[in-house]
């Protein structure tokens, strides 16, 4: 096969550029000379600053590190070969690209590295296939790639690209790397249009600084998707961060991220500074699927107008949201489903700025003790329009947890909400059922009002006359105390209430024991069931 001949309008730079491709090696335009193979080490994406004066941006050796794009695409497209015992790579390190670097459609088989190189033109990368691209301190107008392909990993740390990047139904074969980026907007007012996106690893976008919208609708991402310390900016859009209908089959981290030479997952190591995850704009997680978790811990979401942190319909394991202070605007979890929920009360808004609807969970928990009052308050924050269902499935959690006196309280204050929708006559109704036996869950409350009333009635029916036998032939012994107890217990026929004939008042009375005692006995009778039932 014979080798592609070397243009003969090769600047100095650009020769030294070819010539090192074929060897494999470092290309340095900003220390003069090529730089050898320790110059290819890079720990996670995230490098030491720059040295003062090496390679700079508008420094003062421009021209010597001038590279023309179309240079650039000659040797990725169509290049030589390696040396004998070499394998072709483009790592370029301090150039200046000049001219538009259009690469749309082609297939770019050398590995490729860019290391503080300034585009003056957008990258165009559409449906462009390669192994691996990593381009750290970067700087690109815009980056244009979608349907791109890459079989290896995408690297982007550090880099600044103001126009955004779009990497719409985008292939990564292994990790998509975005750590300390710095995004800005499109036209269209997105940072990050990456809707269809699939990575088959992870997404690593710490310490991100976007401006706009992050679009990642139905992403599936292989692995986790990691959002921790990143500032993502769009006050004046719908949503900094919309994912709707995304799959991610790990964890997805909404908290703090810490600068070190090497950024990694689990606790900040001692003494690094940290830097916690940060919205100014709604987050969108609708119909979201996360194999582990979604984890909000210690993020600061400021909202504006209709903005909402909203994760409708998510489905996950685990839900953690444990802010030191609420969202400023509305949190939905309309339709969601978790399987445990850790929060605590200073994470969610206050009234009428949580949507509860059809929200289930299978178990709860918090970093500290929260007591019953607060969770009951957290539901009346909730639905400001009466809705049974919060109650129910918070109280279906604590019987679950064996807190079974908590779960009554719970179905109690659900009764008391639902009172105050009633008419005047069914609000005096169930305030008296309140009163008297707690609406049938304080079952205790009832033994006692039928102990009260036994004795009231064995007082009132001994100090007053004997009544007349109903049956004059047959009748058994007077006994007052037995005779209010057989009015005020239904079924159970102890052979008074019948046996006597009362008159005046005493009958009025009597009526009344009668009614009353079937509601409390039925009171008693179902406290003892669901006893029977928990045990």
């Amino acid at each position: 096969m014979s080798q592609p001949a070397i243009p003969w309008d090769l600047t100095a730079a650009e020769r030294r550029m070819w010539d090192a491709f074929r060897r494999g090696e470092t290309c340095d335009l900003r220390l003069g000379e090529l730089a050898g193979p320790g110059a290819d080490e890079d720990a996670a994406g995230l490098l030491p600053a720059p040295r003062a004066g090496d390679g700079e941006p508008g420094g003062d050796d421009e021209p010597g590190r001038t590279v023309r794009a179309e240079v650039v695409a000659l040797l990725l497209l169509d290049g030589p070969p390696g040396e004998p015992g070499r394998v072709a790579a483009l790592k370029l390190s301090g150039a200046l690209v000049t001219g538009l670097l259009n690469l749309s459609g082609g297939h770019v088989r050398p590995y490729v590295e860019l290391r503080e190189c300034r585009f003056d033109h957008q990258l165009l990368l559409p449906a462009c296939h390669f192994t691996t691209v990593r381009m750290v301190r970067c700087e690109v107008p815009r980056i244009e790639a979608a349907r791109l392909t890459s079989e290896g990993d995408l690297y982007l740390p550090q880099c600044t690209v103001p126009g955004g990047i779009r990497l719409t139904d985008a292939h990564i074969g292994t990790d998509l790397v975005l750590n300390q980026l710095t995004v800005g907007q499109s036209r269209s007012g997105h940072s990050i249009a990456a809707d269809g996106l699939t990575v088959a690893q992870d997404v690593e976008a710490e310490l991100l600084e976007s401006t706009g919208e992050i679009s990642l609708r139905s992403a599936r991402i292989g692995g986790r998707l990691s959002l921790r310390g990143s500032a993502l900016h769009n006050p004046y859009g719908r949503y900094a961060l919309n994912a709707a209908r995304i799959t991610v089959e790990h964890t997805l981290y909404l908290s703090s991220g810490w600068f070190s030479g090497y950024l990694g997952g689990g606790t900040p190591p001692a003494g690094v500074h940290t830097q916690r995850f940060t919205s100014e704009g709604g987050i969108r997680l609708d119909d979201g699927r996360f194999g582990n978790a979604v984890i909000a811990d210690k993020a600061h979401f400021r909202l504006t107008g209709t903005q909402q942190l909203s994760l409708r319909r998510v489905q996950t394991p685990e839900l953690r949201l444990v802010l030191d202070e609420p969202p400023s605007g509305r949190i939905s979890l309309a339709g969601a489903r978790v399987g445990n929920l850790t929060d605590q009360p200073s994470s969610w808004p206050g009234r009428g700025g949580i949507d509860l609807a059809g929200f289930s969970y299978e178990s709860l928990s918090s970093p500290g003790p929260v007591p019953l009052e607060q969770r009951i308050d957290w539901l009346a924050d909730a639905t400001p329009e009466y809705n049974p269902e919060p109650y129910e499935t918070l109280a279906q959690v604590l019987r679950d947890g064996g807190e079974d006196s908590q779960a009554r309280e719970v179905l109690l204050a659900k009764q008391r909400r639902r009172r105050e929708t009633l008419p005047p006559a069914g609000m005096v109704w169930g305030w008296l059922q309140d009163v008297t036996v707690g609406y049938g869950y304080r079952p205790g409350r009832a033994a006692l009002w039928m102990a009260v009333l036994w004795a009231a009635g064995t007082l009132y029916f001994g100090m007053g006359p004997t009544p007349h036998p109903a049956d004059d032939q047959a009748w058994p012994h007077w006994n007052p105390a037995l005779f209010a107890l057989d009015l005020l217990l239904p079924v159970v026929d102890l052979g008074q209430s019948h046996a006597w004939r009362l008159a005046g008042a005493a009958q009025w009375v009597a009526a009344a024991m009668t009614m009353v005692g079937w509601v409390l006995a039925s009171t008693v009778v179902t406290g003892a069931s669901r006893l029977l039932r928990r045990g």
